[in-house]
């Protein structure tokens, strides 16, 4: 019989169990990230700009917005704001939500200058949480397609057209209907299928 001491079995001490500890506190947050990973997958899947919108084919919600204050055309004439009744005539209403601090807004803001030259429909803009000297400032260096400009400093309107994000457009039929929604910024390959939508709206 050997008379070696066996080696001794390294003590885990209390770490083994503070480790185990963290271990379980992080299991709630993984499961809460993976379900928050699989609902951003099903929301984006494929186009967002189709994301549902329950106010589709619904009048738009009542509401009056006020001008961006300062905001004057070319010719020095101040910008009037948006409201239930401006959003109705004898043409179909495109309805941008931007904002300065958005950059995909940016992005699309070159498609809106040239669709403000179709004269089958007028564009408004939709302000969204912004200041006023902000608003000013990125149409006075982008161009401002827009013939009248609503400012939602609270972003409580928004909210009523159950507005994701910006930038967002509304197609509205002459009768104040809400007739299709581009989540989204407008694209040069989204536009021509937009464009059937404004379309099917002044047919209506």
């Amino acid at each position: 019989m050997s008379d070696t001491p066996s080696a001794p079995v390294p003590d885990a001490g209390p770490e083994a169990p503070r480790r185990v500890s963290r271990l379980l506190y992080l299991v709630p947050v993984l499961i809460f990230a993976g379900l928050a990973a699989l609902l951003m997958a099903r929301l984006y899947s494929g186009d967002p700009s189709r994301l549902p919108s329950a106010l589709v084919g619904r009048a738009v919600p009542a509401f009056e917005l006020p001008p961006v204050e300062g905001l004057r055309g070319p010719a020095g004439e101040p910008i009037a704001g948006i409201s239930t009744a401006s959003l109705k005539g004898d043409k179909v209403t495109v309805l941008n939500v931007w904002a300065s601090w958005c950059a995909p807004c940016r992005i699309e803001h070159p498609v809106l200058m040239e669709l403000a030259k179709n004269p089958s429909l007028r564009l408004y803009g939709f302000n969204y949480k912004d200041k006023a000297e902000n608003a000013r400032r990125f149409l006075g260096t982008f161009g401002n397609p827009f013939g009248a400009v609503g400012a939602d400093e609270s972003g409580r309107t928004a909210i009523e057209f159950g507005v994701y994000g910006v930038p967002e457009t509304f197609v509205i039929g002459r009768d104040g209907t809400i007739r299709y929604k581009h989540v989204g910024p407008l694209t040069p390959e989204a536009l021509p299928g937009f464009l059937e939508q404004v379309k099917k709206a002044a047919a209506n």
